[in-house]
């Protein structure tokens, strides 16, 4: 492994007996990982972005989703709909993914913790700057400004705010109740991407925006007959776990029916 100044100072905290923090935890990997970058991906150098919004019910109803206990199952009974996944630079055909850059892509523990509200993961705030984050151009704090500005400024449409029941729609009029909800959003600017294998349940919602950023239209990587071709998805309700003294007690999701 290359010696770092940064992986010096991580075995230093190691050598005094402290705890690494879990972002230390994982630049170390990232130092690690750096000989992976792509060096023909550039930092800056894309056409637009995409804003992904995930369907958090979508994910809390996977095995995965019942053991993350910081988005799916909290203590407070806070529920999620939709969430930041993360805003990925595109090219027209394709993206950029870990671009190197002059500085080592380490997202410290403040910008991890601010960015809890609307992105329930830890691990998640670290790989999509590491994945993501490095080929925008901007800094780790410039990218989660931007990242936060971008979706604080959709409206969601208000059908899809608290859900409690299983609903079943259209892509193409899911992709029109956001143009409704946000006047200058065409629908040419946003995509809906449904879960595979899974009675296509919703999955995401990205929005297209150019550098400046304003909304433009969608490139091919957002093509819907790759991102959902079902013509009818189902949107699970929001749901939440609450634990009673220390008993936790699993709701179940709405059943869906069968193919009709």
């Amino acid at each position: 492994m290359r010696m770092t100044a940064y992986t010096f100072t991580f075995f230093m905290v190691l050598a005094a007996g402290l705890a690494p923090s879990p972002a230390a935890q994982a630049q170390l990997r990232w130092d690690e990982s750096d000989r992976d970058r792509r060096p023909d991906h550039i930092a800056g150098k894309f056409d637009y972005y995409a804003l992904v919004l995930s369907w958090s019910p979508t994910h809390c109803s996977t095995p995965d989703g019942e053991d993350d206990d910081l988005q799916c199952n909290r203590r407070d009974g806070k529920r999620y709909a939709f969430v930041l996944h993360g805003l990925w630079p595109q090219y027209t055909r394709g993206w950029p993914q870990e671009c190197r850059t002059p500085r080592r892509p380490f997202v410290p523990e403040a910008v991890i913790g601010s960015m809890l509200d609307i992105m329930p993961s830890r691990g998640l705030v670290i790989h999509e700057y590491r994945k993501h984050g490095t080929c925008s151009g901007l800094d780790v704090q410039g990218y989660f400004t931007l990242s936060r500005q971008l979706f604080k400024s959709i409206r969601i449409p208000k059908d899809y705010i608290n859900p409690f029941e299983t609903q079943f729609v259209a892509p193409r009029d899911l992709k029109r109740a956001f143009a409704a909800a946000n006047p200058g959003l065409p629908e040419a600017s946003i995509a809906v991407s449904c879960a595979r294998g899974d009675r296509g349940r919703l999955r995401e919602v990205r929005i297209c925006f150019s550098k400046d950023p304003k909304p433009v239209p969608c490139g091919p990587n957002e093509d819907e007959r790759r991102l959902c071709s079902s013509a009818q998805i189902a949107v699970p309700p929001v749901r939440s776990t609450k634990r009673e003294d220390d008993v936790l007690y699993e709701r179940r999701p709405s059943p869906l029916p069968g193919p009709r």
